[in-house]
């Protein structure tokens, strides 16, 4: 009989998450008859998930196995293939402490899971946890592959091969393709006739080529077309997915960089100095910047869930459409053989020649059985190169403070970040990094706490 694989998902209690791969994966004929194993320490979440991958799996008709764990060692053992997807303090009250006391020094914040003093944090609270999957992987699966999407991505992938170098794994994300339907859908254009290639790091890779495959096979630069749309107030169109959030921080740095970047404007809007100033509301009405948006997202989507979760218990069959992820992607070419090209988060090794060796870069990458193959990119642009290094530096000086364990890297990055550095002064900085990580006492390792007397200090 053909060995099956099988497929452990590490936080399945991201139900819908969880719902978007494992149906994806359970379409593909090769793995239609995987075992999964869904792993969560939140026992209602995990029966939730439970209840719905076996829907799946009765709604599409095939053999998966579905098994559910509160261990993650027993998940994770024979796995062939291991996804990630949690929140390590959720969003309460770790996001809000990360919104909440940087507001306290004026210090405004729209998503805050990347990079600022809220990506800081995050990382701080979610590495030591992915360390603790990479030891148990080494001990019962040590040739799978591991398929992260957790916040802070570029963090959490320079620090996994910084300690665990054997480790296959690749950060995933869908702002590349998410934005490609976006930037098509402003062009009236099929996605489909729409070539582009892009790199860069997570949440700031941008679009080297961005083209349009014309009748005769021959493709044509865009980039003209999207600068004239902005420019005559075309571009951006109205979301079609969030009012909140119009796009125009990325197209007005289009028209300074030449070049468009692939995460969103709110995200985008905290990752440089520009745009989120105090005493500039006119900044925040121009650009439509929408602060607190993670916060706002976060409520609507635990009120949206429990009506979903609700309806998914009583439903004897569970619509399955395909997401744009490439898990299952991924998964099928290692698998089968059969090729495919995705964008992906790894040590950049030379892909990227103006970035450093041991950053995180996001790149397109070949997959087939041999694993995941990052292509060459060769040197950056060199305002690009410039950009990205800002916000490296924080990258960097966090991971240091991960493998180091010296908490003084923290307040570093946090000094470096171009955001914090824009509004506060050092004192501020300092005190406020105090602040988070009294705060966050019980969530981050020891050799990073504040005792609350040094700090009144």
């Amino acid at each position: 009989m053909t060995r099956q694989p099988k497929i452990t998902f590490i936080g399945a209690g991201s139900t819908v998450f969880m719902k978007n791969i494992i149906g994806d994966v359970l379409q593909r004929p090769a793995l239609s008859a995987a075992t999964i194993a869904l792993m969560d320490l939140n026992p209602q979440r995990l029966e939730e998930s439970e209840i719905v991958a076996g829907k799946l799996v009765r709604t599409l008709g095939v053999e998966a196995k579905i098994e559910t764990h509160s261990n993650q060692r027993k998940a994770l053992e024979g796995a062939d293939f291991v996804v990630v997807a949690f929140q390590i303090g959720g969003y309460e009250p770790c996001t809000v402490t990360d919104f909440e006391v940087p507001k306290k020094y004026g210090l405004r914040q729209t998503i805050a899971d990347t990079l600022g003093v809220g990506g800081i944090m995050r990382g701080l609270r979610t590495v030591p946890h992915l360390w603790k999957i990479c030891e148990d992987m080494l001990e019962v699966c040590p040739e799978a592959i591991l398929l992260q999407y957790v916040n802070p991505m570029a963090i959490n992938t320079w620090a996994i091969a910084e300690k665990y170098p054997t480790i296959k794994q690749v950060g995933l994300c869908h702002s590349v393709q998410g934005t490609a339907f976006e930037l098509a859908r402003d062009l009236e254009i099929p996605i489909e006739e729409i070539r582009y290639r892009a790199a860069g790091i997570n949440h700031m890779a941008f679009y080297l080529k961005f083209e349009h495959r014309q009748p005769d096979g021959s493709y044509r630069n865009l980039y003209p077309d999207l600068l004239r749309g902005y420019r005559e107030g075309r571009f951006p169109k109205p979301s079609h997915w969030n009012p909140r959030c119009p796009n125009k921080v990325r197209y007005e740095m289009l028209t300074r960089l030449g070049y468009f970047v692939t995460e969103s404007s709110e995200h985008f809007a905290e990752y440089t100095p520009y745009f989120i100033k105090d005493g500039r509301p006119d900044l925040i009405e121009k650009f439509g910047i929408p602060l607190d948006e993670y916060p706002k997202r976060c409520i609507e989507q635990i009120e949206r869930w429990k009506g979903e979760a609700a309806a998914f218990k009583e439903a004897e069959t569970i619509e399955v459409a395909e997401s744009h992820e490439y898990a299952s992607s991924i998964m099928n070419s290692v698998w089968t053989g059969e090729p495919s090209v995705i964008y992906g988060n790894l040590r950049n090794n030379g892909c990227i020649t103006s970035l450093p060796e041991n950053c995180a870069a996001e790149v397109p990458c070949l997959v087939d059985a041999s694993g995941i193959q990052p292509t060459y990119i060769g040197a950056l642009p060199p305002q690009l190169t410039a950009l990205i290094r800002t916000n490296i530096n924080v990258q960097e000086l966090t991971v240091q403070a991960l493998m180091t364990e010296n908490r003084e890297h923290l307040y570093h990055a946090a000094m470096m970040d171009p955001h914090t550095a824009a509004e506060l002064d050092l004192d501020q900085i300092w005190s406020l990094v105090d602040d988070l990580l009294v705060a966050h006492h019980d969530w981050i390792p020891e050799w990073a706490r504040v005792s609350k007397k040094i700090q009144a200090a």
